[in-house]
């Protein structure tokens, strides 16, 4: 299994198996429609490729795979492989993170018709915020949370317990309430969970004007 995975991953990454090595193997086979491996054998041999040709890409694959991948992980080190799975783990995370965030909040802005913009690093201290909306004097707070409907809900519903002691802080302070997004990926999209939070939000605009 080890083996096959080494030679798949350097396969793939050489593209040794693309079309231009190897032919169009699934429109030759259909042309072909062989009744058993012998009969697709003989055939890919005579009209696609020779036998010499896939064996001199087996040699190339043995020595990407000896000389240029064995070279690559005799470089590697304890500590490459340390700060690799810190990287992965920590700063791909948060990098993937804020860029579903950045998403939300660039839908929030063109649903709501407003600008939105970041929360100074001391609001989000003091009152649990990652955005705001200004209304005349006023502000509204923002909290964005992507979630996974089922698993993390629950626990973002206690930590709204906790915090909201801050948010009342806040709307003290600004005279708006502070709104939860909830995002998560939908069809392969980050899209807002919640969407009645946009109403709210726009009901809490218009009250603000009013003032």
């Amino acid at each position: 299994m080890a083996k096959e995975w080494i030679l798949n991953s350097a396969m793939n990454r050489f593209q040794l198996n693309f079309k231009r090595n190897v032919g169009a193997t699934s429109e030759s086979i259909r042309k072909c429609s062989p009744k058993t491996l012998e009969e697709w054998r003989e055939y890919y041999f005579k009209n696609v490729k020779t036998k010499e040709h896939i064996e001199d890409l087996g040699r190339k694959l043995y020595t990407k795979i000896a000389e240029v991948i064995q070279r690559e992980v005799d470089d590697v080190t304890e500590q490459d492989c340390i700060d690799y799975m810190i990287q992965l783990v920590i700063d791909r995370t948060f990098d993937g993170y804020m860029t579903e965030i950045k998403t939300i909040y660039g839908q929030l802005q063109h649903l709501l018709g407003v600008n939105i913009e970041p929360a100074p690093d001391e609001w989000d201290r003091l009152f649990n915020i990652d955005f705001f909306i200004k209304v005349n004097e006023k502000y509204i707070g923002l909290q964005i949370k992507p979630v996974n409907t089922g698993i993390q809900l629950p626990e973002i519903h206690k930590e709204y317990a906790i915090q909201s002691k801050t948010h009342d802080k806040f709307t003290a302070k600004f005279g708006g309430n502070v709104f939860y997004i909830f995002s998560e990926k939908v069809n392969g999209k980050k899209e807002i969970v919640n969407t009645n939070v946009i109403t709210e939000i726009e009901s809490e605009m218009e009250r603000l004007r009013r003032l």
